[in-house]
């Protein structure tokens, strides 16, 4: 009989045992996004060492409003951001890359960059690669933060950006 008693738990304990794993595999699997992330946060890109808030503030300013697949890369107190957005002149004004009368194609904000139909993000960077040709911008913004910014252009007319544009924004934590 204690036999019989000393089966019957170890088979109770056996079925527990893996439901728990179960139980533990289908909360891993539900919160994945959450625990593979750098912060929990899908934004982060792997090997970030600093979380970013949830309001973005680059040069001074909040990215667009309209800013999708936004990614961020931080490393020695150094941020990379990339997202795709319409609204990427309002942005540069909104920093004061490029003054409210400036023309976003004079060379005295921006150059010519790559080229190249496929360019990479910098290192470390997640999401989507840049569609040349781009322009980089590379002023100071207010506050003395030091921003650098490159954008898509369009392939086909030279004085517009693509829609939407795809961005990569490099600057210091404050």
């Amino acid at each position: 009989m204690e036999r019989v008693d000393r089966r019957r738990r170890l088979s109770c304990l056996g079925v527990a045992l893996l439901a728990l794993i179960l139980l533990g595999g289908s909360v891993a699997w539900l919160f994945r996004d959450e625990l593979f992330h750098p912060f929990g946060d899908v934004r982060a890109c792997e090997g970030s060492d600093a979380e970013l808030p949830g309001v973005i503030v680059a040069g001074g300013a909040t990215l667009p409003a309209d800013a999708s697949d936004v990614h961020y890369y931080t490393k020695g107190g150094t941020v990379e951001v990339t997202f795709t957005s319409d609204r990427v002149p309002d942005y540069l004004h909104r920093t004061g890359i490029l003054p409210e009368d400036g023309d976003l194609f004079d060379e005295k904000y921006g150059e010519k960059g790559v080229a190249a139909d496929e360019i990479e993000l910098p290192e470390g960077l997640c999401g989507s690669s840049l569609r040349g040709p781009v322009r980089d911008f590379h002023p100071t913004g207010p506050g003395g933060h030091a921003v650098s910014v490159t954008v898509e252009t369009s392939p086909i007319a030279p004085d517009l950006l693509r829609s939407p544009a795809r961005t990569v924004i490099t600057f210091d934590l404050p």
